[in-house]
């Protein structure tokens, strides 16, 4: 790997040119990030160099990992010397074209675990500083219809109502529903209040004829279903709490 401006570099190890002739996956994050950045911050710095800068400064904020700078916002981006407005957009641009190039894989899918449902929210949720609550609406197939995001919270909750899990899935003749959502904490295992707002969702879905399938909680880098950890056990823990 050279040093200094990318220009400056042997053709055949410049992450342009490599992305080109050897496809995106043989790039590491760092090269990736360098072809949107285009160059660094000055004079003798590459647009890798600036590159390393910033994925250091995500991650010593929000985690380890490339996924880190999915919550970086893009005021936080531009304060970084040698970023700038241009730059932010530019990388905020290239992590919402994902998030929604993942996003448009969902509909007409069937869903047969859990695991299906937290591959496509992950990208989405897991990084968020925010809790936000969605609603996967399902045919009487498991196929996915659509979703919707029904409620963005606080940094430490988001609220969800019946009416906002069920109003699109009536509308869209929906069998059943999947709710979901994230912990930006990194720790998926689900809270008392998690618990109590599923049996709620499960008992509004008896009432309206639309079944409530799962309670997915995903985080950066893992997930669990409430179903799969048992219906019974936040009925439990709700009677104990009386």
């Amino acid at each position: 790997m050279g040093t200094g401006p990318l220009r400056e570099w042997p053709r055949e190890t410049r992450p342009r040119e490599r992305i080109l002739a050897q496809g995106s996956q043989s790039l590491s994050p760092q090269e990736l990030l360098a072809i949107l950045l285009g160059t660094g911050k000055g004079p003798g710095q590459s647009a890798l160099d600036l590159a390393v800068e910033i994925l250091r400064w995500v991650e010593s904020r929000y985690g380890q990992g490339v996924a880190s700078l999915a919550r970086a916002s893009g005021e936080e981006l531009c304060k970084i010397p040698g970023v700038g407005p241009a730059k932010a957009s530019r990388v905020m641009a290239a992590l919402e074209l994902g998030r929604r190039v993942m996003a448009g894989r969902l509909p007409g899918l069937p869903i047969q675990s859990p695991a299906d449902v937290a591959a496509w929210l992950q990208p989405q949720l897991g990084h968020l500083a925010q809790e936000q609550v969605v609603v996967l609406w399902l045919d009487a197939k498991h196929r996915v219809l659509g979703h919707e995001t029904v409620s963005v919270g606080s940094l430490q909750e988001a609220l969800a109502y019946p009416r906002d899990i069920f109003r699109g899935a009536l509308i869209r003749h929906a069998a059943a529903v999947i709710v979901a959502h994230n912990h930006p904490s990194g720790d998926p295992t689900p809270s008392p209040e998690d618990w109590s707002m599923t049996q709620r969702m499960r008992e509004a879905g008896r009432v309206v004829g639309v079944e409530m399938l799962d309670h997915i909680i995903v985080a950066a880098e893992s997930f669990v279903s409430l179903r799969q950890l048992g219906w019974d056990k936040g009925d439990g823990a709700k009677k104990k709490r009386r």
